[in-house]
């Protein structure tokens, strides 16, 4: 089937020249594979001889299956890129999906720990090895505001504990160094001697399970949601929380959008811009607790 011949090309050239993530390409295999089957339903068998018309039609479809607003603009944005790489490919001359546009939706915040609740996280009693994992894992998330991946896939070599900085590489492959806080510093230090006597032969990973080799994304998330349930913080916590914790307290204090975007490694800086909306509502409710003619009269 040519269509399929396409999306497995594309496919390749998300991984192999754009360096996507595993995740990423199942999304955006998802995404195509299903407008290439709707597209096979009401018999259209060649997919660069669609016109806009067919594609809004596909969107009103997954609309009346139930697709959400986000959704629906991520699927746009995978149909997109991938009409993109056909004209690169001199394929077709327009592409179908550039004027089309998913309605708007509200625009979820990401949730972030107040500066208390990330102590209350972080000063837990460390009793055994993987507690002193975990501690050093929160610590440099909090800290340098890695992405969970970015967590996980980092190697020995990365860090630079003497010159305070890590060497991440983030999406699209593209690396950044990031400062390293005093306290991540030292719970680093304090694992690192503890990690010689647990890791497997010829394994480079920064952090490992107890076996010996790399940490999962998912054993991860799963210590993270223990720790912050055992210290009582009153709210679930999952890795990007810290993230989110890190840029919101850091743009909070300084105010420079540019270097939290540098920090965050956003390629754009409308991504960024989204944590001074949370700045705004700490504001807010700072204001409201706090100014005489803001309190409701009892």
């Amino acid at each position: 089937m040519a269509d399929q011949g396409h999306l497995e090309e594309y496919l390749r050239y998300l991984r192999d020249v754009k360096r996507y993530s595993r995740f990423t390409l199942q999304a955006y295999q998802h995404d195509v594979g299903l407008f290439l089957g709707y597209l096979a339903n009401v018999d259209i068998l060649d997919c660069t001889k669609v016109k806009a018309h067919d594609v809004r039609a596909f969107v009103a479809v997954r609309r009346r299956q139930g697709l959400t607003v986000i959704s629906v603009q991520r699927m746009l944005s995978s149909l997109r890129s991938f009409y993109k790489h056909l004209i690169n490919l001199d394929l077709l001359k327009a592409n179908p999906v550039a004027d089309i546009r998913a309605p708007r939706g509200t625009k979820k915040l990401p949730k972030a720990l107040d500066v208390d609740q990330v102590d209350q996280l972080l000063n837990q009693t460390v009793a055994n090895p993987l507690d002193i994992r975990d501690h050093a894992m929160m610590e440099l998330m909090y800290s340098s505001g890695l992405r969970l991946s970015e967590l996980v896939n980092l190697d020995m070599l990365d860090l630079e504990l003497d010159g305070g900085q890590v060497k991440v590489t983030g999406k699209g492959s593209k690396m950044r160094y990031v400062p390293i806080g005093q306290q991540a510093r030292e719970a680093l230090t304090i694992w690192l001697s503890t990690r010689s006597s647990l890791v497997a032969p010829n394994e480079c990973a920064v952090f490992i399970n107890h076996r010996g080799t790399r940490i999962s994304q998912r054993s991860v998330q799963k210590r993270m949601s223990d720790k912050a349930r055992h210290s009582q913080i009153g709210t679930h916590v999952h890795p990007h929380m810290l993230r989110h914790s890190f840029a919101s307290h850091l743009l909070e204090s300084s105010g420079d959008l540019r270097a939290v975007q540098e920090l965050l490694g956003h390629a754009n800086i409308s991504t960024t811009q989204i944590y001074t909306q949370l700045d705004f509502q700490h504001l807010a409710k700072v204001y409201d607790k706090a100014h005489p003619r803001a309190r409701k009269i009892k």
